[in-house]
């Protein structure tokens, strides 16, 4: 009665995230088994007092069984929604194509998420000649399979120019070695870097000089920084 009463609930409360569907299936199939003996020997039962110690039990079984059936439920459902997901880390209820991300229009100002679409475009000297829709929020993310879709259909320009949202070593990498063109793109931090109270600040690593041959900076200090 122990296991039934105290064990097997913080059991249950420690695995139920751990369990497949065909794990919690069987230990609901168990319970329910277990909760049909004991209505017949409830029923064969003529003490009142072991009549009422049974139906205590009854009920402790009776409520795990219907946990387990939320469980299957539940995961169940976050299983799929796993699979609509995919590698994204959000999904539309009413459009499940579609990903949650901060739209430019926000007119709270609060920077809520919207459902939407990442479209690219892809232009030169004002002639649209390439686009897609993709469900990544990020610029970045959307960078290599555009390319690559834009090599397969007509080949890539000499040069690739974008703006500092398409910046990332992976991107510029993927230019350098894997194609035949030249990036321009500005990293991230490109216009912080040219403004004047950027370049007049002498406690940023960027103005303190640098031996590239023993790899430190030389701080205000004068001391060295690895």
């Amino acid at each position: 009665q122990m296991v039934e009463t105290k064990i097997l609930p913080e059991l249950i409360d420690d695995l139920k995230d751990e369990l497949s569907i065909e794990e919690i299936e069987r230990i609901r199939q168990s319970l329910e088994e277990k909760e049909e003996q004991l209505i017949e020997a409830i029923d064969q039962t003529e003490t009142v007092e072991e009549r009422k110690t049974l139906r205590k039990e009854k009920s402790e079984v009776h409520k795990q069984k219907k946990q387990f059936d939320d469980f299957a439920q539940r995961k169940m459902r976050y299983e799929e929604q796993l699979v609509i997901m995919g590698v994204r880390n959000s999904f539309s209820k009413t459009d499940h194509d579609a990903t949650f991300m901060r739209m430019k229009e926000d007119h709270m100002r609060n920077g809520q998420l919207k459902p939407g679409y990442n479209i690219q475009l892809a232009t030169e000297n004002q002639f649209a000649l390439a686009y897609d829709c993709f469900p990544n929020p990020t610029d970045t993310r959307t960078f290599i399979p555009f390319l690559e879709k834009i090599e397969s259909k007509i080949g890539l320009p000499e040069n690739i120019v974008a703006d500092a949202g398409y910046a990332s070593e992976e991107n510029y990498c993927y230019v350098l070695d894997e194609t035949e063109s030249t990036p321009i793109i500005p990293h991230q931090g490109y216009l912080k870097e040219k403004k004047r109270a950027h370049k007049q600040n002498q406690f940023h690593r960027d103005n303190w000089p640098y031996n590239e041959l023993d790899d430190y900076y030389i701080c205000p200090n004068q001391k060295r920084v690895v």
